[in-house]
């Protein structure tokens, strides 16, 4: 292996451990510490790096035999019991690490999250003490509100590029505390300060994450959760809000906060279903007065006229449905959704739906209904994992099931579960055995591929008993299938078919049938000498 392809890899191999480890885990922590000190004691020998992997010798407690493997560092191993990664392991990358950087600066780039993070938090906190001490004391004024939550933003987590985003959330804290610290004493000025800090801090960290280049699923580990905690907190102070009795002059400060959840919408690209959830909730459960919402629609319309080529428009015409909803105007929300891409607008329909039937709005939630049931299929079909579709289809039949058993709507649930199978399947078989559609209970047992014996025996019994032909058609293919398996085994599981098809053949007075079917299917099978002698054994037929 030449000597550049060996640094080469040895750097890859770097990068990946130092992504496997977080240097904010404790035990990840003390593994790196336990393995420097190993490679600085100089307790690692016989290193040889090879084309696929690096093998050592550590001289621990007990001599350990060590294989680094570069290409899945998962199938690495260790002759310690140590699951995983260990600090054996962690000495032999740095012994060969130190032929081509060094493991000095390697450790403090580990670590420098974690310096980052008690660095600002400490200047972070110094700065607050100097940041709108009189909030609390002047007259509430929404500029100045919008222009602290902004500043101690830019202030505490704005101020520099960090390497990585496990940092973020720690720094949010900080911000969050601090603009808490600051909030009005009045307890009905508190509250909308909270909403509109969860607005403008919301924005800002949609931005910043946007400009930070983050991959979408480190932010999804390291800080997605601080979005969602902040639409939970809008919730929650929206229906305060909504109970308590407001100044004269709060009017003002909504009006100001319209134009900044209106931002939601084209501040960022990324985040686009919580910036939309949040967008959605304030505008249900605080913006009612009929002139905001016929004014949100103009401004909806205009910016995109005004939008770029380049523009994402999705929020925009998701909340120009949204807005259309709540002002009752159904059907040029429908045809809006009509424009939007199935796989777009499918997930964002139950919301509206589920919106609806809370207020059984039964005539009004219908054409929804009836749309999102037609739109499944391709949805799902979409997603592709099993596990997405499986858990989609769970909330989609919860979603409207409130609609069908309070109308009876049987066809259309039955429409939604042929759709969505096999997702479904364990809604749509109680259904039709419940039903006693015991016909249509055989064919989805057939569809999803199960044989006699895979069926729950409470279930066959009680079809045996009130139509047994229905288990015939299984029974054919189930026996079918395991004589063409052709080995002796399966010859035997294919008797044990045939012998409850005779027995089911008589129970419904048609013997004539059984003869003429075993006596076809012996000639077809006669060169099965095996399968012969099993079905001569069981008696199924003479000697």
């Amino acid at each position: 292996m030449e000597s550049t392809t060996a640094n080469e890899r040895i750097e890859l191999l770097s990068e990946e451990i130092k992504n496997m480890l977080h240097p904010h885990a404790a035990d990840d922590v003390k593994l790196v510490q336990k393995g420097l000190m190993l490679y600085r004691q100089g307790l690692v020998k016989q290193v040889q790096i090879w084309n696929a992997q690096i093998t050592a010798m550590v001289q621990d407690v007990t001599p350990c035999h060590v294989k680094l493997n570069f290409t899945f560092l998962a199938n690495s191993q260790c002759t310690c019991p140590h699951e995983g990664l260990c600090r054996h392991q962690l000495a032999v990358f740095f012994s060969a690490y130190s032929r081509v950087g060094s493991v000095a600066e390697w450790v403090a780039s580990f670590r420098e999250p974690m310096k980052e993070k008690n660095d600002i938090a400490s200047w972070g906190l110094q700065k607050a003490k100097d940041l709108i001490k009189a909030n609390g004391v002047l007259k509430p004024d929404y500029r100045r509100w919008v222009e602290s939550f902004e500043v101690s933003f830019d202030t505490i987590l704005n101020s520099k590029k960090y390497s990585s985003p496990f940092i973020i959330a720690e720094l949010f804290n900080i911000y969050e505390r601090r603009i808490k610290a600051s909030a009005p004493v009045e307890q009905e000025w508190r509250l909308l300060y909270d909403l509109v800090g969860i607005v403008v801090s919301f924005k800002k960290l949609a931005v910043l994450t946007e400009n930070s280049g983050f991959a979408e699923d480190a932010v999804r580990r390291a800080y997605l959760s601080v979005f969602h905690n902040l639409i939970e907190d809008a919730d929650e102070l929206v229906l305060k809000i909504g109970v308590q009795s407001l100044p004269f002059d709060f009017d003002e400060f909504i009006l100001h906060l319209k134009d900044d959840v209106f931002e939601l919408l084209t501040a960022a690209t990324g985040l686009e279903q919580e910036r939309i959830y949040l967008y959605r909730l304030l505008w249900v459960n605080l913006f009612k007065k009929k002139e905001w919402r016929e004014q949100e629609i103009v401004r909806i319309h205009e910016r995109m006229k005004s939008a770029q080529e380049w523009e994402n428009l999705t929020p925009l015409m998701i909340a120009g449905v949204h807005i259309s909803i709540l002002q009752q105007k159904d059907e040029l929300a429908l045809e809006l959704i009509s424009k939007i891409d199935v796989h777009v607008i499918t997930p964002y329909m139950l919301h509206w739906i589920e919106l609806l039937s809370q207020t059984k709005a039964w005539k009004r939630v219908g054409p929804f209904i009836e749309l999102f049931s037609s739109n499944l299929k391709g949805y799902l079909e979409f997603l592709r994992t099993y596990h997405s579709c499986a858990a989609f289809t769970r909330v989609a039949l919860k979603a409207i099931r409130p609609y069908i058993s309070e109308n009876g709507k049987v066809d259309l649930h039955e429409r939604t579960l042929l759709s969505t199978l096999p997702y479904s399947y364990t809604e749509y078989e109680f259904m039709l055995f419940e039903r006693g559609q015991f016909d249509k209970w055989g064919d989805l047992q057939a569809f999803m591929g199960w044989s006699f014996y895979d069926l729950p025996r409470d279930r066959v019994k009680v079809i045996e008993k009130e139509k047994p032909e229905v288990l015939l058609g299984m029974l054919h293919q189930s026996a079918l299938n395991e004589i063409n398996q052709k080995n002796r085994s399966s010859y035997k599981a294919a008797v044990r078919h045939l012998k409850k098809l005779r027995t089911l053949y008589k129970k419904t007075k048609r013997v004539d049938d059984w003869h003429y079917f075993l006596d076809s299917l012996m000639h077809k099978t006669k060169r099965l000498r095996a399968f012969h002698e099993e079905c001569r054994r069981s008696k199924l037929i003479e000697e």
